[in-house]
């Protein structure tokens, strides 16, 4: 049973930018993490903004500010692309 506080659904916005993502070229899918409640990207940071937290093995850890909190994403690449979206997510925003 998850924890308490704890949710995987998304805003409209956050779905709005995931739906983006999966659009640029390399990108093969976006999958949906755990949420945490309460907590945010910090800064100017908006619903549906993304962060890159780093490269691993067949594509990019993530984590978005959703309305409720943070939601950490992996975004699925193919091989040797992953520089390519991080640049262009980063352009996002």
């Amino acid at each position: 049973m998850p924890s308490r506080g704890r949710h995987q659904s998304s805003s409209k916005e956050c779905l709005k930018v995931f739906r983006k993502i999966e659009s640029f070229p390399g990108v093969v899918g976006v999958i949906i993490g755990r949420s945490y409640g309460g907590k945010s990207l910090g800064g100017k940071s908006t619903t549906g903004s993304v962060r890159i937290q780093r490269v691993v093995s067949g594509g990019l850890k993530a984590v978005t500010q959703s309305s409720k909190g943070l939601q950490e994403l992996f975004i699925r690449t193919k091989e040797g692309a992953e520089e390519e979206v991080w640049r262009e997510i980063d352009s996002m925003f």
